[in-house]
């Protein structure tokens, strides 16, 4: 839990106020399986970053707490994603908004439906409660009991 908190304190003093967060979940790991589980959650930032700026902040904040990128959905510290930026749709080298997975991925559909349930994604003009309930992914997702 110490990951998170440190992760949003960086968030909060580098790209902006933290408006709304989600509560923490766990799931089996995702990808690459025969690791430890995941714990996830989603956190609204409001910033006046373009996002480009924001990617390279959070890029920054990683590599500050250890992040190190070896293995494409390897074990890790922490792994900071920007799901949505308003209601943009963004396509530059390295970096896709909306993050061109997240409906496919019951652990980031979950906690962000907790914050934002009926926002809706820019590019299916679905709520985040619909896309939940259609996504292919069945992981179980959770409520991590230590939060």
């Amino acid at each position: 839990m110490q990951w998170f908190q440190k992760a949003m304190d960086l968030l909060s003093s580098n790209c902006g106020s933290i408006v709304n967060r989600s509560s923490v979940y766990e799931t089996a790991a995702w990808g690459l399986t025969t690791q430890p589980d995941f714990l996830n959650m989603v956190i609204e930032v409001q910033t006046n970053k373009t996002p480009s700026q924001l990617l390279t902040e959070i890029h920054n904040i990683e590599t500050v707490l250890g992040r190190q990128r070896d293995v494409k959905w390897g074990q890790r510290t922490l792994d900071i994603d920007i799901l949505l930026y308003n209601n943009d749709i963004i396509k530059l080298p390295g970096l896709t908004i909306p993050h061109p997975f997240m409906q496919d991925r019951r652990f980031t559909l979950t906690p962000l439906a907790e914050i934002a349930p009926a926002y809706i994604h820019p590019k299916f003009n679905k709520t985040i409660l619909q896309l939940l309930d259609e996504c292919p992914d069945k992981l179980e997702v959770h409520k991590y009991a230590d939060a």
